[in-house]
């Protein structure tokens, strides 16, 4: 087999005439100088560009990739943390023996007090710090703080764990908010560089049509939440290999609980105040919170190495620059958007399915009938069912959009009808795969439900002046949700499932509403984004080659120049120009530069 000749020949290569190139111009020391700095006689521009844009395809997967492990490791790391650092505070003798009479349960209530009531206040800062720090950089500090809560683990005390708590709480929406608009800026870069060919009838670059970067938003949905579902099943690792040597058997915890799951009060009634046979050692702990500070460090090294910039240079001066009075106003101003309002039911219903599953099906069904020893597996179940289903979003390719999201709803409402009937019997472990079915299924409705919303998000509202607003919304009412569900915590277990299955569907309702409403041609109320006002002197940007120019900005671009301010003399210098600003000289001479001179 021959090898195939390269691309571009080396420059000094003897041709096939000696020492002459087929035009007869000598090819050696003795070349003319523009032949060996010149370009290739045979350079191929639309093989570069092909490469060049392949590379750039290659780059937004690599983005998405990294930010989907980084997600997996954090909550990973944050909930494997979580979950050992209460069953070992839950204990009586661990408490005793370790800690003396500082109070580990009080501190425990101010940790999840602290991580559930601070994010009521995201919706006032969460879009400032979004465009301040810019997305990948508020992905990156919020990483980071998940990862200081883990190292104040090394000495806990109240004054450690309380406010790692707070602060962690308070980067929970940052957190999300930023990674939904990644992912869907992603997907925006990725259409373009697929497309780069589209050109209109003068040879510019044509504005793609609304909703043509959905597929790809499908599929990079589906691998987002593929991962971050697989977090689930990561924070169980500490639990298997570790923490299930030293708990007693369902026979000592579940000896005094009379009744489980519908007929259940509350968290685990009558559950065993002593779960550990043997005290763990201080090393051991040590051990194991050192590699999960190690793994929080890995995922902050993912986002901040991997991970690039969501926007260009320009498109972040221009986020910043609409005034940060105007930032913090326009997430309350799109309430007035009909389609958030429909969607605000399946917000509440996102948070809720979610800890349901955590509290509900794990410890209210689960650990109350086949003991504490078993907990890891339920969650494994749940990890792996809903990330195994995350990939049945991609099924929005071929069937009609409302599908997957009413499909999820469709999975839990069938098994919230069958868990309101249901009450296995403590300390009986015949019906245990029963429960792991059921938290299987419950994850795929769960990945559905994730899916799904956060795809509809990015395809109603692709703007990219408005995403970070609308994730913020949907994430905040999600975290409202949660702090409901931690306030009713002690409610009966018929309670929540009545509360859970009148806000499903509710949502599906209001959901299918918005959907006729678009059908029938509804124009959506939005509120007007303002233009960029740019006054730094130092910022050369020319809006008549606005490359970064948004589809609001250009369809509002006849507008914006009816709003000019009307001609005649203005106080002051008038400007030098589309160029330039007078420099400060100038403004004090009262002229208007070298062109009047």
């Amino acid at each position: 087999m021959e090898a195939e000749p390269p691309l571009y020949p080396m420059a000094g290569a003897v041709g096939p005439q000696g020492d002459e190139d087929r035009l007869g111009v000598p090819d050696g020391p003795e070349a003319p100088l523009d032949e060996l700095v010149g370009a290739y006689p045979n350079y191929n521009e639309e093989e570069e560009e092909r490469r060049y844009y392949r590379r750039k395809r290659l780059g937004v997967l690599k983005n998405v990739l990294a930010a989907s492990a980084g997600g997996m490791l954090t909550y990973g790391v944050y909930l494997g943390l979580l979950q050992m650092q209460l069953i070992l505070h839950y204990d009586e003798t661990y408490r005793e023996v370790k800690y003396g009479n500082m109070g580990l349960p009080d501190i425990d209530s101010k940790m999840l007090m602290g991580i559930n009531v601070t994010p009521i206040a995201a919706l006032l800062y969460t879009p400032v710090l979004i465009r301040f720090f810019g997305t990948k950089w508020m992905m990156f500090l919020a990483v980071g703080i998940y990862a200081l809560f883990v190292s104040t683990n090394y000495w806990e005390r109240y004054y450690t764990l309380v406010p790692s708590a707070v602060a962690l709480g308070m980067a929970i929406v940052p957190l999300w908010a930023s990674m939904g608009n990644y992912i869907t800026r992603m997907a925006q870069k990725y259409h373009e560089y697929s497309h780069y060919k589209e050109q209109d009838g003068q040879g510019l670059k044509q504005r793609p049509p609304r909703g043509s970067h959905a597929p790809y938003l499908l599929v990079f949905q589906a691998i987002f939440y593929g991962f971050f579902h697989l977090s689930f099943a990561c924070a169980q690792l500490p639990m298997i290999y570790f923490l299930n040597h030293y708990l007693y058997d369902l026979n000592h915890t579940l000896y005094n609980v009379q009744s489980c799951g519908t007929n259940s009060h509350g968290i685990l009634s009558g559950f065993n105040k002593t779960v550990l046979r043997t005290l763990p050692r201080s090393g051991n702990l040590i051990v194991v919170e050192s590699v999960l500070m190690a793994v929080a460090f890995l995922a902050m090294l993912l986002v901040l190495g991997l991970c690039g910039a969501a926007y260009r240079p320009t498109e972040e001066i221009d986020l910043r620059s609409v005034g940060w009075g105007n930032i913090f106003q326009l997430p309350f101003k799109h309430v007035r958007d009909y389609r958030l309002r429909h969607l605000v039911p399946f917000f509440i219903y996102s948070g809720f399915e979610v800890l349901f599953a955590c509290t509900g099906i794990a410890l209210g069904y689960g650990v109350c009938s086949v003991g504490l020893e078993r907990l890891a597996y339920l969650l494994v179940a749940y990890s792996l069912g809903a990330s195994a289903a995350s990939l049945l979003g991609l099924l929005g390719l071929w069937l009609p959009r409302p599908v997957p999201l009413v499909a999820g709803a469709g999975v839990h409402l069938l098994l919230t009808f069958v868990l309101f009937f249901w009450a296995p019997v403590p300390r009986v472990l015949q019906h245990s795969w029963i429960l792991y079915v059921a938290a299987a299924l419950w994850g795929v409705g769960s990945a559905l439900n994730k899916t799904g919303l956060s795809t509809l998000l990015g395809i109603l509202y692709e703007d990219k002046e408005r995403q970070d607003f609308i994730f913020t919304i949907y994430h905040w009412w999600q975290a409202v949700a949660i702090f409901t569900v931690y306030l009713g915590s002690s409610l009966p277990m018929k309670a929540k499932l009545a509360v859970l299955l009148v806000t499903l569907v509710a949502a599906a309702v209001s959901y299918l509403r918005m959907e006729q409403k678009l059908r029938r041609g509804v124009a959506p109320r939005q509120p007007r984004i303002p233009r960029p006002q740019h006054k730094v002197r130092g910022y050369r940007y020319l809006e008549e080659d606005n490359s970064d120019e948004s589809d609001a900005e250009g369809e509002h671009g006849d507008d914006a120049e009816e709003e000019a301010p009307p001609a005649g003399p203005r106080p002051g210098p008038e400007p030098a120009g589309l160029g330039r600003r007078p420099c400060p000289y100038e403004q004090a001479q009262g002229g208007d530069g070298p062109e009047e001179q």
